[in-house]
């Protein structure tokens, strides 16, 4: 044994005496959302101090509870320590968490949706001649919903974007057993959720780790992820480029000629994995941050507009409301302008949401709209959301300076109520607008302008977000994200009413190209 390895061992803890002997490593940790560390969701775990002649290579890891990430974790970080079958040691950078555990915590609702970088440092020229980066993704399929994989979409993105953060990938990982037959919806969804973060230019970079295997090929894992259409590097059999691991490192030696064959059954596909990280072509993670940002804007201005277009037409079923009752009343009102009838207004007023303390609702207070809800998370004021740019909001209909809002827990809500009018009340209400005008036009005359406003309002919101969909589709590595499809649902009955053809055919185009490929991961989407 090499005397860095007898040196972590002095430097470590020992939780089994083996063989092989257990080791937890012992690490320095930094949270970079600047939380205390029951809080943190966003963690730096160090083993080793870093020295810059040295290249560095960065993993993102991805995969269900249960297909040994973990385990593949800590045997990426033997490997570039150099530990040998020979050893009889296993050093464990993450602590294997037991059945029991993650029972009780499943039950408890207490998973964690942390994000954890780990680095390893100091073991350069042992195995690689680089340092290791492996970030780890654990909340993706949270059995606590969807809406908790976009929290881990949103810390990814802050890892990416902080000076102290993440700023290129060598490669991603997608882990699955090697024994499997078919991705499930939930895996389909998630595997799409990752990919559909990066820009065009990442797709070489995605590979598949195959753990649990008994060092056969994977022929069925491997046609479970092509036929799932996952993005993801090709080999020359136009197969997902994949790297095989056997997840039996640790286990009591019994048998030694059994246990050192799964050793090498890893050790061999490690060989290949790490010649491959090595020359692997980095991936700025500009284009990804790009992707990601446009995204978040997009979900929040699509929430705001949908709101606005709810707002316009319950002002459009108002004014309605009110032509009618004129004209029910008209022989009424023309002896008597003072003469009273029902009508229905609109009126706008803060409503609580129940939001824990990182996912308050940025709204404009002078707009009086919800800029970014739900899912505003890590800002701690809104100078800090993504839908601010440049010093001003992109998604409130004023684009009004950051000074203009507030994060709060509470929303603004459009509701309506019935109120009792007269006609010269009318006049007051449509004479505000009227100013403006310099021809005289009747009552009736100005309330069918301002519903020909309105609707070319809505008609304006519309376009606006047909064409936050057309460049979010320029640039997103997996066009058909699912984030997506409740907003293409929302505009395809809205262009269809519209009568727009060109648009429609466009946006039920995207629709039938994800229903046709998404089918899986949408069964998913729509039960969670």
């Amino acid at each position: 044994m090499s005397s860095k390895l007898e040196r972590c061992k002095e430097e470590s803890t020992r939780t089994d005496h083996g063989p092989p002997e257990l080791y937890q490593l012992k690490l320095e940790r930094e949270n970079l959302d600047k939380l205390p560390d029951k809080d943190s969701k966003l963690r730096r775990l160090t083993f080793g101090k870093r020295d810059s002649k040295y290249q560095n290579r960065t993993i993102l890891l991805v995969g269900e509870t249960g297909t040994g990430k973990s385990t593949l974790i800590n045997a990426l970080v033997n490997c570039v320590m150099g530990v040998a079958f020979e050893d009889k040691v296993w050093f464990e950078i993450i602590p294997e968490e037991k059945d029991s555990d993650r029972h009780t915590k499943s039950h408890s609702g207490s998973l964690t949706s942390a994000v954890s970088v780990y680095e390893v440092f100091g073991f350069e020229g042992a195995v690689v001649p680089y340092s290791l980066t492996i970030i780890d993704t654990p909340g993706y399929g949270d059995t606590r919903g969807k809406e908790y994989d976009d929290i881990v979409t949103k810390k990814l993105q802050d890892l990416f974007s902080v000076p102290e953060g993440v700023a290129v990938i060598d490669v991603v990982g997608l882990v699955v057993k090697a024994a499997l037959n078919r991705l499930d919806d939930k895996m389909t969804y998630i595997f799409n959720s990752v990919t559909s973060l990066f820009g065009k230019d990442m797709e070489k970079n995605i590979v598949a780790m195959l753990t649990h295997s008994d060092g056969g090929t994977p022929t069925n894992a491997l046609r479970a992820l092509k036929d799932a259409g996952i993005k993801c590097a090709l080999d020359g059999k136009k197969m997902p480029m994949h790297f095989i691991f056997n997840n039996r490192q640790k286990e009591k030696i019994e048998n030694e000629k059994f246990a050192r064959f799964t050793f090498e059954t890893s050790e061999d596909g490690m060989k290949l994995f790490t010649d491959f990280l090595g020359q692997a072509k980095p991936q700025s993670l500009k284009e990804t941050v790009k992707v990601m940002k446009e995204r978040i804007r997009l979900t929040a201005c699509i929430q705001n507009l949908k709101e606005r277009v709810h707002e316009v037409e319950m002002n459009q079923k108002v004014i309605d409301s009110e032509t009618a009752q004129l004209k029910k009343f008209q022989s009424e009102m023309m002896e008597n302008e003072n003469f009273s009838f029902p009508v229905e207004e609109t009126y706008k007023e803060k409503e609580e949401i129940d939001a824990w303390w990182d996912n308050k609702a940025v709204t404009c207070e002078k707009c009086k709209e919800n800029c970014h809800y739900p899912g505003c998370t890590w800002a701690w004021d809104p100078s800090w959301c993504e839908v601010m740019k440049d010093g001003a909001c992109t998604s409130c209909s004023g684009k009004c300076a950051v000074k203009s809002h507030v994060k709060e827990n509470w929303i603004y809500v459009t509701r309506t109520r019935t109120v009792t009018k007269t006609k010269a009340d009318m006049k007051r209400k449509y004479d505000i607008n009227k100013a403006q005008s310099d021809q005289k036009s009747s009552l009736l005359e100005e309330m069918e302008r301002q519903m020909s406003e309105l609707e070319k309002t809505k008609n304006q919101i519309l376009d606006q977000s047909f064409h936050i969909i057309e460049q979010l589709e320029m640039i997103a590595l997996n066009a058909d994200a699912l984030s997506t499809y409740d907003h293409l649902e929302f505009l395809i009955k809205k262009m269809s009413e519209r009568g727009d053809p060109i648009k429609l055919q466009k946006l039920e185009k995207m629709k039938i190209r994800m229903d046709q490929k998404n089918k899986a991961a949408l069964s998913y989407y729509k039960l969670s």
